[in-house]
């Protein structure tokens, strides 16, 4: 054999020792040896597309994405039928926020190897980044088709079900997953957030817990875990689950948020540097972090009197929040307006008495942020009170006969009483043995007249507060996607006159007994005068536990959890406003009312 030859196919031999060697170093997490020898490698042969891809799944671990996509393009150039280099490149740009152009680069890979589960289930991912849920649902779908035992598949459709508010197909799938992989701390994680959602409160913690021992730097459990305590009142413990997920990961927008809204802040708080430094880079954050950031800082700063800068950055965050949300004011509001014409005097008069005999429910109902937590935990310190939170059930029931509450005059005693009774059915679960049992949603006050003929016996506590201070509050609060009008001042004041004008209307045509009104301010200063109407009202008697509320330990899930364990302050009427220029779209939008 000719020298040369012999020459070329030794060094071949050792390329591909080297190639050899080097993925064992890999395998064995020797990653230093093994990036220094895939580089030697590369400096003998730049076309080796497998040498390539795999230094670009180090540079991913190392986190240098921007190298890592360019190693993967450089082996796609060389070998572009190489779906794991494809899959590999989607992965790299998923990380880095490029979601489009991952998913480009996970349908190549399809093209290259249709059978692909792993690609599947990362075209869910992208697709839920881009909020495409239901899209992303049919590709976890198809992965474990083709993988029925892909455990990570079903721990992310049971996400994709949580994002669309499907709590129950959401745990089903996380079990599932659990099934298939027991010691998956992601799984218990995540099932653990959609207990909470389902109101299963000491079982999520219980999962939360679990992930933890099994993972004990995992910054989302202790995350998760700390919103549960704090729902669940152990607020000491809560603060200090918090600040754990703070500890692991220092950045985490989010974090810092809820420990915000678990705590009061003074002046020599470390916590308080530690947001003030990460705001500090607040333009290299991405989107989500600096909105959950800016409602962190709208908190401390209200905590600590500097009420200017506390609205400045609310003013930014709620705007960062309103560019994310789909709503239609028109839609919204005409449904509001709607209301009064479609539930008048006389179709009240004529349906009275055909819904469900049951004096059980009490329906707590107003704007967000009106003290209806505060009411609900008075009535749910009475022994005969079961306290239900904030309840979909009733709109749910109106639902399932196709939302008929638009044309109430084609409503008889039937359908009346099917509403009735499935709301009934729905809210015994929680408390069978109870004699009452509160819902305090409340948006349910647009269904008060619904909620009159469905439930003839139901008692409504109807909580208003000053129109300013209620807006204000609202303002103050990231509640999520649930209240879409409250991220802008002249959407917010619009939809507070909608709501005032439905409840005039409500007042001049439910009979007497039915609906209580009760103002905030006035439960404030003389509570338990105002305390014994409301408990009179819901045909109870007096209980010196309802003027010891703060003392009840059950789970509260709202943005008033940690105030409603306290004793009763006044400090929320007449909360500081800012200057008469800056508030003029709300205060043009409730004078127009």
């Amino acid at each position: 054999m000719p020298r040369q030859i012999l020459t070329r196919l030794n060094a071949a031999r050792r390329l591909a020792r080297d190639f050899r060697t080097a993925l064992k170093l890999q395998q064995q997490h020797r990653l230093p040896e093994a990036e220094q020898l895939y580089g030697s490698v590369l400096d003998r042969n730049p076309d080796h597309a497998q040498a390539l891809y795999n230094l670009g799944l180090l540079r991913i671990r190392q986190g240098r994405l921007d190298e890592a996509i360019a190693l993967f393009e450089r082996a796609l150039d060389r070998q572009p039928d190489f779906p794991e280099a494809h899959n590999a490149a989607g992965i790299a740009l998923r990380l880095a926020n490029r979601h489009q152009q991952a998913l480009d680069h996970y349908q190549k890979a399809l093209a290259a190897k249709p059978d692909y589960a792993e690609v599947e289930n990362n075209i869910g991912l992208a697709l839920r980044a881009l909020d495409r849920q239901a899209e992303a649902l049919a590709h976890y779908q198809r992965a474990l088709a083709i993988r029925p035992d892909y455990a990570d598949a079903e721990n992310n459709l049971g996400a994709a079900w949580r994002a669309l508010h499907r709590y129950d197909e959401a745990a089903r799938h996380y079990r599932q997953a659990l099934a298939l992989n027991p010691d998956s701390a992601a799984a218990h994680g995540n099932l653990s957030a959609a207990l909470q959602l389902q109101g299963r409160h000491e079982e999520a913690l219980t999962h939360a817990e679990r992930a933890l021992a099994l993972a004990p730097g995992f910054a989302e459990a202790h995350h998760g875990r700390g919103t549960i305590l704090r729902t669940l009142g152990r607020l000491d413990e809560a603060r200090q689950a918090l600040e754990r997920a703070i500890d692991l990961a220092p950045r985490r927008a989010e974090f810092y948020r809820s420990l915000a809204e678990a705590k009061h802040f003074t002046a020599g708080d470390p916590h308080r540097a530690m947001i003030e430094s990460l705001a500090r880079d607040m333009a290299a954050l991405p989107e989500e972090d600096q909105l959950h950031l800016h409602f962190a800082l709208g908190k401390v700063y209200d905590d600590l009197g500097w009420h200017e800068r506390a609205f400045s950055n609310l003013l930014a965050g709620n705007a960062l929040k309103r560019r994310q949300l789909a709503y239609d004011e028109a839609a919204v509001l005409g449904r509001l307006d709607r209301f009064r014409t479609l539930f008048s005097a006389e179709i009240i008069g004529e349906r009275a008495g055909q819904g469900a005999p049951s004096a059980a429910p009490i329906f707590i109902i107003g704007m967000p942020r009106s003290g209806t937590t505060l009411v609900e935990q008075m009535l749910a310190s009475h022994p005969n009170v079961h306290g239900g939170g904030e309840l979909g059930d009733f709109e749910a029931a109106v639902a399932a006969l196709g939302g008929r509450d638009e044309v109430p005059g084609d409503i008889g005693a039937a359908e009346l009483r099917a509403i009735g009774s499935d709301y009934l059915a729905r809210v015994a679960a929680l408390a069978p043995r109870a004699r009452r049992i509160t819902d305090k949603m409340p948006a349910n006050f647009r269904f008060a007249g619904l909620i009159h003929l469905a439930l003839p016996e139901a008692r409504i506590v109807h909580m208003q507060r000053d129109p300013v201070d209620t807006c204000l509050s609202c303002f103050s609060i990231l509640f999520g996607g649930d209240q879409p009008f409250a991220y802008d001042l002249g959407e917010l004041g619009r939809y507070y006159a909608a709501y005032q004008r439905l409840m005039q209307h409500w007042r001049a045509v439910l009979p007497p007994g039915v609906m209580l009104d009760v103002q905030y301010e006035a439960l404030v200063e003389d509570f338990e005068a105002q305390a014994r109407r409301i408990v009179a009202h819901c045909g109870l008697d007096w209980t010196d536990a309802c003027r010891d509320f703060h003392k009840t330990q059950r789970p509260v899930h709202t943005a008033s959890a940690v105030q409603v364990r306290q004793p009763l302050y006044r400090s929320s009427i007449g909360r500081w406003r800012p200057p008469q220029e800056a508030l003029r779209p709300l205060l043009d939008a409730l004078e127009g009312s």
